[in-house]
């Protein structure tokens, strides 16, 4: 490919990063149901990719706006081509991973039983359960002239059949087994353990049932996927209206956009998927018509495991967020940071200290003013209730709520309303720009002077995800950076963008520039130089080819990336200084810290931002320095760390592949020595943990010997 051989498409590392996922369920050395909640989250990455990414290159088709993929010079037509490729190779082990995983509960008392192995009892058992408890609740439909083509909703799960009438003649028939009527799951009588089917496997056993007078000569179940690439700006365009009603039409028009995926199972002759798909107005090509042995969705895993609870070995230990050794419990947290920077890492530390902060600025006389970033918040927000309780106490509130933020619009709409409801000022950010940003201002006046307390992080502020997530958070008393903060919401609060800033890197206008700035600086020391980068996704074609410069300059760089690279590293004469890796575990890495260099001269920042080209040029992103030696050092041990990492890490090679890294004799798991870590130092700080025992946890395993 010459010049763009150190190049990955896009949406072809993706599909690579749901494979690293899919190998987490194929681990024997997961826990058994962890394995099957690998298999559930690989399951919903995947219908994320082909609502959003394949959405939209499907969009490109349609319109003819065909453009190539800047790096490797693929259209969309090649990339879904290859996509289905891909697709297609990984569904093979996604069923295999499913039905290992069934058939290895089955020694733990759970079933789920095949519908073609049911016993007579069984059969006679679940017919009287489906004409007394489901058959009332259904609402079967016909596809003919009298009887218009119902709406397929995304991601429901229908059973369809196909008809003979009395007087000759096929049909196709349609139920809908989307009911939040009635459960998921149906348990069959057991001695044992427990045995169950899913409820859309009852409708299709007993489908003829619903169907009186015609006879069913093939039925299967069927799951539609809608493209749900919709651009809000767009529609801002055509609406002289708030941007929050928008929004609430833009939610409801996303429903209804066409399909891009069509997943059956069951049905036996499957050249009739194709005639059905063209009669109820679904067709989309064979490439994304997909026939599975797996279930359709895996919103049904609650159920299963609540079954489970009493057997500890299928699942991961359970793990508590420590107290921060740098945090004195019950000491104003105001005056804590007061005295020095403070940082918390998730999941290993709790996230109660940050929502202390917010209590105590809502209630402090001092604390004049509270402006804060919100891009995805928890459903029972702590964090929102802080906000609602300031604005009460008289505080000047700013909310930034990005109402743009994918599939998380409708709970953000909802917290818009009830803040302004409360009596704080709600703004919705920029036409064009995502407010991605994790950034907190408070302000304080004491006498004639004002005081900035600032909070810059690495992820939401949400207190479910802070304890699935590694993710860090900076708060400082730093006068340039509480200056800098302030000149963010300034320009935020006029509809603008900060042009230039002292300390932060604010993004979209200077974070790229400074992140090329230091990278070149890195290229003048040649092999002395060094570049260490922990992201989500690098896309961003300048920073990579300025990477592919610093790497021919001799330049040594570490990227521990998790998800998507563009970059290829490895590649003789063209990245062969550069060693990517990724981690993928218990704990999705969220992270983002970036280093330029070392000893004197290293710089350090933490930021909300990948390197993609949406963050670094198409959102309002904040990078924040590391100043604090000690936190500096804390960081750079943290990112070293995970690069030893020999248990769950993936190198990737230099034809773009991952492989698993040769563990030491005694693999290292980061993630767990993290944790082992955060329950030492809260012993040591004599700060008391959280749980009253201290769990097992063994964050290198020693090998095991083969037999």
């Amino acid at each position: 490919m010459g010049k763009i051989s150190y190049f990955d498409n896009r949406e072809l590392s993706w599909l690579k990063f749901n494979q690293r996922v899919l190998e987490e369920a194929e681990d024997k050395r997961v826990p058994l149901f962890e394995r099957l909640r690998f298999v559930s989250i690989f399951s919903s990455n995947l219908d994320e990719f082909f609502m959003v990414r394949v959405g939209s290159l499907y969009d490109q088709t349609l319109l003819k706006k065909d453009k190539p993929d800047n790096k490797t010079g693929l259209t969309s037509a090649q990339q879904l081509s290859l996509i289905s490729e891909k697709v297609t190779e990984l569904m093979p082990r996604f069923d295999e991973a499913y039905r290992s995983i069934t058939d290895e509960l089955k020694g733990y008392g759970a079933e789920h039983v095949r519908t073609d192995s049911l016993s007579e009892a069984d059969r006679e058992f679940l017919h009287g359960y489906f004409l007394s408890d489901i058959k009332p609740l259904l609402f079967p439909s016909v596809i003919d002239k009298k009887h218009p083509i119902p709406f397929f909703a995304n991601k429901a799960i229908y059973i369809y059949v196909k008809l003979q009438g009395k007087k000759g003649g096929e049909i196709w028939g349609l139920i809908p087994s989307g009911s939040d009527v009635f459960g998921r799951v149906v348990f069959l009588p057991s001695e044992n353990g427990f045995r169950f089917i899913l409820t859309e496997e009852l409708i299709l056993l007993f489908a003829e049932d619903a169907f009186s007078g015609y006879t069913v000569t093939d039925k299967g179940i069927l799951r539609i996927t809608r493209n749900a690439d919709i651009d809000a700006n767009e529609a801002l365009f055509d609406y002289d209206v708030d941007f929050r009603d928008v929004m609430e039409e833009v939610v409801k028009k996303r429903r209804k956009l066409c399909p891009v995926r069509i997943e059956y199972t069951d049905y036996k002759n499957a050249s009739d998927i194709d005639a059905f798909a063209e009669k109820a107005g679904l067709s989309i090509g064979n490439n994304f018509i997909f026939k599975v042995n797996h279930p359709l969705d895996f919103g049904f895993l609650g159920e299963i495991e609540d079954k489970l609870s009493g057997k500890p070995e299928l699942f991961f230990n359970k793990l508590v967020p420590q107290p921060s050794p740098s945090i004195v419990q019950g000491k104003s947290m105001l005056s804590q940071i007061d005295e020095k920077d403070i940082l918390l890492m998730y999941p290993y530390e709790a996230f109660s200290p940050f929502i202390n902060l917010l209590d105590e600025a809502a209630s402090s006389p001092d604390v004049v003013s509270i402006k804060i970033t919100l891009y995805r918040v928890a459903r029972d927000s702590k964090i929102v209730d802080a906000l609602i309780k300031a604005a009460e106490n008289g505080k000047d509130v700013l909310a930034l709520v990005e109402l743009r933020a994918r599939f998380d619009e409708e709970n953000n709409i909802g917290w818009s309303k009830r803040l302004e409801e409360a009596g704080v000022t709600v703004i919705y950010g920029l036409d064009n720009l995502k407010v991605h940003s994790k950034l907190l201002l408070i302000t304080r006046k004491k006498g004639n002077s004002i005081y900035y307390t600032t909070q810059i992080g690495t992820g939401n502020y949400n207190e479910r995800t802070s304890k699935l997530y590694t993710d860090i958070t900076l708060m400082t008393a730093d006068q340039d950076i509480g200056t800098d903060a302030s000149l963010v919401f300034s320009a935020l609060s006029i509809g603008s963008t900060v042009e230039s800033s002292s300390s932060l890197w604010v993004a979209p206008n200077c974070l790229k520039p400074r992140v090329v700035e230091l990278i070149d600086r890195e290229i003048t020391y040649g092999k002395d130089g060094y570049v260490g980068l922990k992201l989500n996704s690098l896309t961003d074609k300048d920073i990579i080819e300025k990477l592919r410069q610093a790497s021919k300059a001799g330049v040594k760089i570490e990227l521990l990336i998790r998800g998507i690279s563009c970059l290829v590293s490895g590649i003789e004469g063209e990245t062969e200084n550069i060693t990517l890796i990724s981690i993928v575990g218990r704990f999705l890495e969220h992270s983002r810290i970036y280093i330029f260099g070392k000893g004197d001269r290293e710089k350090m920042y933490i930021s909300s931002a990948d390197y993609m080209t949406r963050n670094t040029e198409r959102r309002v992103e904040v990078a924040a320095p590391i100043k604090d030696k000690e936190i500096r050092a804390r960081l750079l041990d943290y990112f070293n760390t995970c690069f030893k990492d020999d248990f769950k890490v993936r190198v990737q090679q230099s034809d773009g592949t991952y492989i698993r890294r040769e563990p030491s004799d005694e693999p290292l798991n980061s993630q767990i020595y993290f944790y082992e870590k955060a329950y030492s130092d809260a012993k040591k700080a004599k700060n008391t943990p959280v749980t009253e025992k201290k769990p097992k946890l063994v964050a290198r395993i020693r090998k095991i010997k083969k037999q």
